[in-house]
């Protein structure tokens, strides 16, 4: 049996996707900045794209910008906020994804700015009142906190993050990669500056997503080049992914409430057989529906044996799963959000992730593989 429980690494395209993303491939090529009737009818399809996406997030058309993916949208949100506003100071988590840590580090490594992390519980919970200490004492701040974490599936309160960083004249930034697609982000309702997306978290095409930059603020492009997407990133648009991406997005909405609870109900199965089944199995991060992605279970195994080997194992069986991020599978120094939240290290940790396409019949497979994997 094969299984796939890797959907927070990318999910599989969804067959009305493909259908678009074919349609356009066959129907328009010239090139969208072209000013003849090739360029213009591409150009008209990049546009209802971006439209379509607006429409969904309470946004402008004009605050949405396509780009290669949620790395590249994390790194013009960061690097260039910090530089047109003249921030010095940054708050953050430990628990990011690199495309965050790596990049405000970088920055604290050049002393362009102070890099200040919040507190965290346990189970990876951001200290909110924490927070605001550290907006009392810099309030002009660049405040980075994703939506919800990668690995653990954790959700903060983007929310309140956001009435606070308008309290002390920060900019708010979060990565909502994981949540797009997932969870209805009305942009009219969040006091937020940035946020970024990746199509392939929900059934779109890799290599495409987008930054929301709200109105107010005014950045400069991370890429120079051509005058593509309004002047604010140089390069000929991936038209065929950017159609992708706009109907993956539409899907996501239309269905969010079926896939929510369908998803939902695969996680909490797989909590409860691994209870039944592996009695000293514990889980890291949040596992209350309301606190937590329904897309994500983290879990920590009492087979302390396995180690590195555990991933390897899964695989001859045909599980696809995870050790922490996708970005950080088969490194030697293992996850930073497992370290982050003082996970036991002696005790291997995989992460499963669900998506629309996956049955309890998987689940009830994986679950036999991990107990056979754990009384070896």
């Amino acid at each position: 049996m094969q299984v796939y429980f890797d959907n927070a690494a990318t999910t599989a395209l969804d067959k009305a996707v493909i259908e678009v993303m074919v349609q356009a491939m066959n129907d328009t090529f010239g090139n969208p900045s072209s000013i003849h009737a090739h360029g213009r009818e591409t150009k008209t399809i990049v546009e209802k794209a971006r439209r379509t996406v607006a429409k969904l997030l309470n946004a402008s058309p004009a605050e949405i910008f396509f780009t290669s993916g949620g790395t590249e949208a994390d790194n013009m949100a960061i690097v260039r906020a910090i530089e047109a506003y003249g921030i010095s100071h940054a708050i953050s988590t430990p628990i990011e994804h690199h495309a965050v840590l790596h990049t405000l580090e970088e920055l604290e490594k050049n002393g362009q700015i102070k890099l200040d992390f919040l507190r965290l519980d346990s189970k990876g919970n951001v200290d909110l009142a924490h927070l605001e200490t550290l907006l009392q004492q810099n309030p002009r701040s660049f405040v980075s906190v994703m939506h919800a974490n990668n690995e653990l599936g954790n959700i903060t309160d983007i929310k309140r993050i956001g009435e606070l960083c308008e309290q002390y004249n920060a900019i708010f930034h979060s990565d909502t990669v994981q949540t797009m697609g997932h969870y209805v982000h009305d942009l009219t309702q969040l006091k937020i500056d940035f946020i970024t997306a990746a199509a392939h978290k929900f059934h779109g095409p890799k290599g495409v997503g987008f930054l929301y930059i709200n109105s107010r603020n005014k950045i400069k492009p991370l890429i120079y080049g051509g005058a593509q997407e309004r002047n604010m990133r140089g390069g000929t648009e991936n038209v065929y992914g950017i159609v992708g991406l706009a109907k993956a997005m539409e899907l996501a909405y239309a269905e969010m409430e079926e896939h929510q609870q369908y998803i939902q109900s695969l996680k909490d199965y797989m909590k409860e057989q691994l209870l039944i089944h592996i009695p000293e199995v514990s889980f890291n991060g949040e596992t209350e529906a309301s606190k937590s992605l329904y897309t994500v279970l983290n879990v920590s195994l009492p087979c302390t044996d396995m180690g590195d080997m555990l991933l390897f194992n899964l695989d001859i069986k045909g599980v696809s799963a995870s050790g922490g991020s996708a970005c950080s599978s088969g490194s030697d120094i293992g996850s930073h959000v497992l370290r982050g939240i003082g996970a036991d290290p002696k005790r291997p940790s995989v992460r499963f992730s669900f998506s629309k396409y996956n049955t309890k019949e998987e689940i009830d497979y994986v679950v036999q593989v991990l107990k056979e994997i754990c009384s070896k």
